[in-house]
């Protein structure tokens, strides 16, 4: 089934999707569209960034709701504030062209909740929330979650690594129990964590894919290590830049010490640099985020936690200058670049004591690395 039409996917939300240029199906889209459309079930799928979640299960979401009823019928959970605001958007593009008007809020920390509580009172179908905020305004009862009959998790690993653990408990708690509902979680890794909420809020028959073994990262994203010293670490980066003039990307550490002192590093070469990490209050890095992907900065640093949500097209490579400490943290990363169909390349400077991380990585998510000068 390589068309949206045979998924069983409407034709006025079709035309949303051709204007987005979204008219082949992902391999993730293909497995778990046609599930989600005819079974009233939980579901599990693994996938890593990039492959086309949002309308893996957005489609499905949308032909759910019932248009006649005013209330939330749908609550998608994701890890951040940019994540929100991307799939809130890429919902909007969707029903571009729908018959009737399907209503999506979105709520999130680091805004004001009253603001958002306004918003909630207007008709409503689906509520996009980071944990936090969507927590808060349960325990609140200021948002009526009783019509719900879907909870999206996405970027699931994400969220707990985040520590969202408890308020996922919670929220689950809160919206499950009723004969139709569901629950639709959506993570690139299934570490413990994953598989304890698996085990405490989903069903046993629930349906699962899994298309990471096959896509990896995905299979456009070429993988690169050079060993270099560290006191020449920074040295190797600029030669790397350099080489790469009109292109953009993210360079990773595992610290913000290390991250504020690469980007100070990096603007002394007249490169336009500016860092996220995990102490900048919300309006500054959404600064940065603006400026980044307004392509007034070339290159962005960014610690791992920091960089969740973060979804920018047209990026051409990241650099790991500090291999991550965790296997799927290196997933996350590398999946920012190789998207849409187009290549990237994914780049790790090690010291000679690291090229055996590059043998486990390459070993445990089996990828082939090239060594390049």
């Amino acid at each position: 089934m390589n068309t949206f039409e045979a998924l069983g996917i409407r034709k006025d939300l079709i035309k949303g999707l051709n204007e987005l240029s979204i008219k082949i199906p992902s391999d993730i889209q293909q497995k778990t569209i046609p599930i989600l459309l005819k079974n009233n079930t939980d579901f599990i799928g693994q996938a890593q960034t990039g492959t086309g979640k949002t309308a893996a299960f957005g489609l499905p979401l949308l032909q759910r709701i019932d248009i006649k009823n005013n209330a939330i019928q749908a609550l998608v959970v994701c890890p951040t504030r940019e994540l929100c605001l991307q799939i809130s958007k890429q919902l909007f593009k969707f029903t571009k062209y729908a018959d009737e008007k399907i209503f999506t809020e979105t709520v999130y920390g680091g805004e004001k909740i009253d603001k958002q509580i306004t918003a909630l009172r207007r008709t409503t179908h689906i509520v996009v929330a980071t944990p936090g905020r969507l927590l808060d305004l349960i325990r609140r009862k200021d948002i009526d979650i009783r019509q719900v009959n879907t909870v999206v998790l996405d970027e699931a690993d994400e969220m707990l690594s985040m520590g969202f653990r408890k308020d996922i408990d919670a929220i689950l708690e809160n919206t499950k129990g009723k004969a139709e509902s569901n629950i639709w979680l959506f993570s690139a890794t299934i570490p413990k964590g994953i598989k304890e909420i698996v085990d405490t809020f989903m069903s046993k028959d629930a349906k699962q894919i899994d298309v990471s073994t096959q896509t990896l990262v995905n299979s456009d994203i070429f993988h690169q290590y050079a060993v270099v010293e560290n006191s020449l670490k920074t040295e190797a980066l600029y030669y790397f830049l350099k080489s790469r003039p009109d292109e953009r990307g993210i360079i990773f550490c595992r610290t913000k010490v290390q991250a504020q002192t690469v980007t100070k590093q990096v603007q002394t070469k007249k490169i336009p640099v500016d860092v996220i990490h995990g102490d900048l209050k919300q309006i500054e890095r959404d600064k940065v985020m603006r400026a980044f992907k307004n392509e007034n900065l070339r290159v962005l640093v960014a610690t791992d936690i920091s960089a969740r949500g973060i979804d920018v097209a047209d990026l051409a490579y990241v650099v790991h200058y500090q291999l991550p400490d965790q296997l799927d943290y290196y997933v996350h990363r590398a999946g920012r670049t190789g998207r849409a169909g187009k290549p990237g390349t994914s780049l790790a400077l090690v010291a000679p004591s690291e090229v055996r991380k590059i043998k486990e990585i390459s070993e445990k998510l089996n990828i082939r690395f090239k060594k390049v000068e």
